[in-house]
């Protein structure tokens, strides 16, 4: 098949290696967008740095909308591949690219039309509430270009040609960096400033995707962008992306929650203590994002050649990959929180409350990058509901926990806290789950023919 990297054979680390390493490198410039926007923004200002966080989690929700085709692409394509059904891989490429399309438009259009009853649910004082929404009907027009890089990417992802992605996205990062200080202080746009200049990254990265898969690429033999939906594809697409995207989505529905309950305890400093910490924190979700999603392309392609061998040491191999990031970043965090926070907010209260939530988050970064690698396996093995299960129920613990914690007199601490208890709860029973059931699912490999 042109244009893929057959993993069935080889040597498993250094696949696992060489494909990991630029999704991760992509899933770190996807993060540096936001960690771009917050470290210029933080000049302004904490008020500042609140505004862009209440929309932060919004284009979080947007993001783990995004991941429907992501995976989508990731599983479908990757297991048709490792199938050798090359008319099938391209099919569901062509799927997921529409499907993208018909979603980011829906999505984008409600978060712009409804932008200012959305940032109200903060409560945050006026003037801060209006820069917030006049930020949030900026980047929501630019979601199209977001919902298909992601698709695109999730394509690459399956063949094998992870490095393509963190190419492009790494441009769209560079202008993304240029951009930023000229807009927001050199014309004076401030907030308003961050958000074109994303807003033009983003949209420079879809140009150079659909460059590259039009005039340099010959990825799966060519496909066509759009298609008219077939129910046989999209059905498989929705089955596999569909739980990924809700468990993500959901969860963001949490964090808008906890950051109501942020602002409240703790003003404006709460929230942009709990926003832009879990900007932090993405350091650790990203890296083993990518090697969760290296692992289920890898297992994709080998689950569907019935190479069960080679999807049960890929699986060890990851976890002692990312056990070392997660201790690492469990001792930075917890033993350097207020430095890494004022990196990007200075101001002194800010870093300081927001050391505070390094320091317990840091508890759970490991249990964090075992959840995630997790989910990997179950990814690749086209079981996508145990991990959104499992995320969603102890996501939504958070809320009551936090509840309960702030009456017992633990203020805006006890919404970290809660946070972090979840967390390892998540790590712990996904491992267990898959432990359980791990003979019987991969006894007898059952690939995608469609």
């Amino acid at each position: 098949m042109q244009g893929i990297k057959n993993l069935t054979q080889g040597p498993i680390n250094r696949q696992l290696f060489n494909l990991a390493m630029p999704i991760m490198a992509t899933s770190f410039i996807q993060m540096a967008y936001s960690l771009t926007d917050m470290a210029w923004v933080g000049r302004l200002g904490s008020e500042a740095v609140a505004a862009i966080g209440s929309v932060g989690i919004l284009t979080w929700m947007s993001g783990s909308i995004s991941l429907l085709n992501k995976v989508g692409s990731e599983v479908s394509v990757g297991q048709s591949i490792g199938a050798q059904n090359q008319e099938a891989a391209r099919n569901f490429a062509s799927h997921n690219i529409t499907i993208a399309l018909i979603i980011s438009l829906c999505w984008g259009g409600l978060l712009f039309v409804f932008a200012d009853p959305i940032i109200r649910i903060y409560e945050l004082e006026e003037h801060i509430t209006a820069n917030a929404i006049q930020y949030l009907r900026i980047v929501s027009t630019g979601l199209p270009f977001v919902f298909l890089s992601a698709a695109f990417t999730g394509i690459y992802n399956a063949a094998g040609r992870s490095k393509i992605p963190f190419f492009i996205s790494g441009t769209g990062l560079i202008l993304n960096i240029i951009l930023d200080p000229l807009l927001i202080f050199g014309l004076g746009l401030g907030t308003n400033g961050a958000a074109y200049a994303t807003w033009i990254a983003e949209a420079s990265v879809f140009l150079i995707f659909v460059y590259q898969l039009r005039y340099r690429d010959a990825l799966l033999g060519g496909f066509s962008f759009f298609t008219r939906l077939k129910k046989q594809y999209t059905r498989r697409i929705l089955k596999l992306g569909l739980p990924v995207a809700t468990l993500n989505t959901l969860f963001a529905f949490v964090n808008m929650f906890l950051c109501r309950t942020a602002s409240e305890q703790g003003g404006h400093i709460g929230l942009m203590t709990f926003t832009t910490g879990g900007q932090i924190e993405a350091i650790t979700w990203n890296t083993s994002q990518g090697f969760s999603t290296a692992l289920s392309a890898f297992i994709a392609q080998n689950y569907a050649a019935g190479r069960i061998e080679r999807v049960l040491k890929a699986w060890h191999t990851t976890l002692w990959m990312t056990g070392i990031f997660g201790t690492f970043c469990t001792l930075l965090f917890v033993f350097f929180g207020n430095e890494v926070f004022s990196i990007f907010v200075p101001e002194q209260a800010a870093y300081e409350a927001g050391g505070v939530f390094l320091r317990i988050d840091g508890y759970s970064q490991l249990f964090m990058m075992l959840e995630i690698t997790m989910q990997g396996v179950f990814y690749g093995i086209g079981r996508t509901i145990p991990p959104a299960i499992i995320s969603i129920a102890c996501n939504y613990m958070r809320i009551p926990l936090a509840i309960v914690f702030v009456q017992m007199g633990m203020g805006v601490e006890g919404i970290w806290w809660a946070v972090c208890v979840t967390t390892v709860a998540k790590g712990l029973i996904l491992l267990s789950w898959f432990v359980i059931i791990k003979k019987k699912c991969l006894s007898i490999p059952s690939a995608t023919k469609e």
